[in-house]
């Protein structure tokens, strides 16, 4: 019960920063400036400019830069992070989103912003894997903890971002209050998580292997009832060989590749599409448009993360096939702007997020179900690099697709 808490914790902290730097994304590409009033009544269109009001850089620029660093981590992790203590990382973690919300609120150039937004994906990335990976040592109910608390760090984080600069605050004291996140995600790993035996745990002074104290140690796999019994503290923490870990993957890639896409067409459409989805009659500004999309599809994620439990779906490319209608559809209204209103496109964005969120706790569910549980560590934080991929890819192709909009008259 305190593991699978602390679970939901550390998922909400994980990804907190990450959500909230592309939930400011317009303000940060705007160097953390909001029109008069706080960006909270209608802007008119500006003289001789796009119809669809766009900043000079695309938002797909702040998701590069909240994605690449966590590619590069996920790509090379599964193969030394093994070679450091599970507390130096959530250590690494911690002090790299704190330094993200100091970096970007007091920037005063986008480059500078960008360098924030890079610590906050390093953050995210290295703790995605860690915590995955430290899912194998932990029962079941885990696995849907962490997904309902990333899920959870969605809506709150975009709420928050929404709720605090609608009230009055800037972009800038409002990244500010959000510096507790971090000091709680530490606070959840020292205090609220209990490892069991067999898993290795390092505090800020010492690194201990309790595993060690025993001959003989029980392991409870991550997912069945079966009880596998290690008899020796070298099969506890198998090292497999790379060919082996090629293999894994290989098996692995029926679950990856669909995911991969669901995820390419979801942040399509939220780092690509989301600025050009503009209503000048909508009784929201520009910048509140953009904060109310990325409430809703979080919104949606967190909705379908924290569903594992009543609703499981093994078919990962059907949600991918109807992620990729969903993009399509919603690029061809950017082109022809048809839809009459705003509210039809805040559906379309909460059923984005549902589909969004289903993809990803259902790949993970069936990888820790298939995996072999001397494989089932290194499987769950290489499954990881999937939606990365994904997410990448979505933000190299929404930097031109903005630009040719954007050049529309």
């Amino acid at each position: 019960m305190c593991s699978a808490l602390s679970y939901r914790l550390l998922g909400l902290c994980n990804n907190f920063a990450y959500v909230v730097m592309l939930s400011a994304a317009h303000d940060i590409l705007s160097h953390q400036k909001v029109p008069a009033g706080n960006g909270t009544g209608p802007i008119p269109p500006k003289a001789n400019s796009s119809r669809y009001d766009c900043n000079p850089i695309s938002t797909g620029a702040v998701l590069l830069a909240d994605i690449l660093p966590t590619l590069l981590i996920k790509f090379s992790a599964p193969f030394c992070i093994h070679l450091f203590p599970y507390g130096l990382r959530v250590a690494i973690c911690v002090v790299t989103a704190w330094s993200s919300f100091i970096l970007v609120a007091f920037s005063t150039t986008t480059v500078q912003s960008m360098a924030g937004v890079v610590l906050a994906s390093i953050s995210s990335g290295l703790g995605e894997i860690t915590f995955l990976a430290l899912t194998s040592f932990f029962d079941s109910a885990v696995v849907s903890a962490w997904s309902s608390g990333t899920g959870g760090a969605g809506l709150i984080g975009a709420l928050s971002y929404l709720g605090l600069t609608e009230a009055g605050l800037s972009p800038q004291h409002t990244l500010l209050v959000m510096t507790i996140v971090p000091v709680i995600m530490q606070a959840s790993y020292c205090f609220l998580l209990s490892p069991p035996p067999q898993a290795p745990r390092c505090g800020w002074g010492s690194c201990t292997q309790k595993s060690l104290r025993a001959p003989s140690v029980t392991h409870q796999p991550l997912l069945g009832d079966n009880i596998t019994h290690w008899n020796t503290p070298e099969t506890q923490s198998p090292k497999l060989s790379l060919q082996e870990k090629g293999q894994v993957v290989k098996g692995l890639l029926k679950y990856l590749i669909p995911l991969a896409v669901v995820y390419f067409a979801e942040y399509f459409i939220n780092q690509g599409l989301f600025e050009l989805l503009y209503f000048q009659k909508a009784p929201f500004s520009h910048p509140q448009q953009y904060r109310w999309y990325q409430m809703l599809y979080q919104a949606g994620v967190f909705i379908s993360r924290s569903s594992a439990a009543c609703i499981r779906i093994r078919q990962i490319w059907l949600l991918a096939v109807l992620q990729c209608l969903n993009m399509v559809f919603l690029l061809v209204a950017v082109s022809y702007m048809f839809i009459p209103s705003i509210y039809v496109v805040f559906v379309l964005i909460l059923y984005e997020g549902l589909l969004g969120g289903a993809g990803y706790v259902n790949t993970f569910h069936c990888v820790s179900e298939e995996s072999q549980p001397e494989h089932r560590e290194f499987a769950m934080g290489a499954s990881c690099v999937a939606d990365t991929l994904g997410i990448s890819l979505s933000g190299v192709i929404a930097i031109p697709v903005h630009d040719y909009f954007c050049y529309l008259p």
